[in-house]
């Protein structure tokens, strides 16, 4: 199943050539952050220019609080960083663009999307029919928050694989041509998209951003689609890994599955915001850069101006000094503060929508298939370097269960 930190690792290879798209590192990288963590506190990566790695929870909380000696301006690994604010940007300009659409993103605005959540959620389950074997990744976490975020925007179902396909090609740093047409191709897509809203609008988030207004501003055209590219980037893949990784630790931890579903119908419930919060804890799917602005010295390596610092939350959300037993899942751990959503100016603006979304999807297949497991000898493949992900889930479902 999910491997923790359990071995030693090569420190000189990894203190100093730290390579974040190493297909190992992906697939298990707990016993990587585990030793650098302990003897080498901030790593270093020689590739795509040098990036520096923290892997310590107060460190990375401390330079995602700190906009001003950490710029997420021209902030980039892997490749060319795209101008999407409010992620991209400092105050003060970060500043307006996030009041305006903060509402749109509040605990009631989300929840507002819950009954659609579930209907999908539902209908996905149902396309299942009588099949005795899915991939939980692709069949389903992938399939979600695709649904989810074509009914937020507006945008035609059938549609929905287009982003994949886009998202894809970005994420293909051995084809920088295909990364920059993939991110004009889904602008454009999306420009069209707001312009049809502007004239036509619709009860969906794009048309409450259209009319979002804060002391008299409100968002450009092409505020308005670099924010829903944001959204798209953002939510869609994180969500997408989010859910999967739940899927597949449950999918080897019965007596945890078997808890969870006794707690679907509690009247007041307790065990399911604290499993939730646990999931995200542990298996955090998102890496964010931000760039130093000026000289600093953290752990004992100097970090000079212009260069580049690799944020992974997971890494800090697993470091024994502030979690007991970092690298087991505990579903009713009662003290959580997890860095699965950022820290500071920049923490994750979709925070309550995500939290929604990775509910909804696990309640809803719990309920209907409480019994599945990974096939033995199965192929579990992961992806993703900025957002590590499960990419292929194989499981066996009892459907007689259902």
């Amino acid at each position: 199943m999910i491997a923790m930190a359990s071995c030693p690792i090569d420190l000189e290879k990894w203190g100093e050539h730290f390579d974040m798209e190493d297909p190992g590192y992906i697939r298990d990288p707990f016993p990587v952050w585990s030793e650098l963590r302990e003897h080498c506190p901030v790593a270093y990566g020689d590739l795509h220019g040098g990036y520096w790695v923290p892997t310590r929870y107060e460190d990375i909380k401390r330079i995602a609080q700190d906009p001003v000696l950490f710029s997420s301006s021209d902030a980039h690994i892997l490749m060319e960083n795209p101008d999407l604010p409010p992620i991209t940007t400092d105050p003060p300009a970060h500043t307006r663009i996030r009041r305006l659409l903060l509402p749109a993103f509040s605990p009631q605005a989300s929840a507002r999307w819950e009954p659609a959540t579930w209907l999908i959620a539902e209908e996905l389950i149902d396309g299942f029919g009588v099949e005795k074997q899915i991939d939980g990744s692709y069949d389903y976490a992938r399939q979600l928050p695709l649904r989810v975020f074509s009914r937020l925007l507006g945008i035609k179902a059938e549609d929905g694989d287009r982003f994949h396909a886009w998202i894809t090609r970005m994420e293909d740093t051995a084809n920088p041509e295909g990364q920059g047409a993939a991110f004009a191709e889904m602008g454009a897509y999306l420009y069209g998209i707001v312009i049809d809203h502007r004239d036509h609008p619709q009860d969906d988030l794009i048309t409450t951003l259209i009319k979002a207004q804060d002391e008299g501003e409100s968002l450009s055209d092409r505020e308005l689609v670099t924010t829903c590219f944001l959204l798209v980037l953002a939510g869609f893949d994180t969500t997408w890994s989010s859910l999967t990784t739940a899927i597949y630790y449950l999918a080897g931890h019965p007596e945890d599955r078997r808890r969870l579903v006794e707690a679907l119908d509690e009247p007041e419930p307790i065990l399911w915001p604290l499993a939730i919060e646990e999931f995200l804890r542990a298996f955090a799917p998102v890496s964010l850069v931000r760039r130093v602005t000026s000289e600093v010295e953290i752990e004992g390596r100097v970090l000079r101006e212009n260069e580049r610092v690799l944020l992974t939350f997971a890494a800090g959300n697993h470091d024994p000094r502030v979690f007991e037993n970092p690298d087991e899942v505990q579903i009713d751990r009662p003290e959580n503060r997890h860095l699965a959503f950022g820290a500071g100016i920049h923490r994750c603006l979709g925070s309550n929508l995500a939290r929604m979304e990775v509910r909804v999807g696990l309640q809803a297949f719990l309920r209907r298939i409480p019994d599945f497991s990974v096939p033995e000898g199965a192929d579990v493949s992961f992806q993703g370097a900025h957002v590590r992900r499960v990419e292929r889930l194989p499981l066996l479902i009892n459907t007689s269960a259902q």
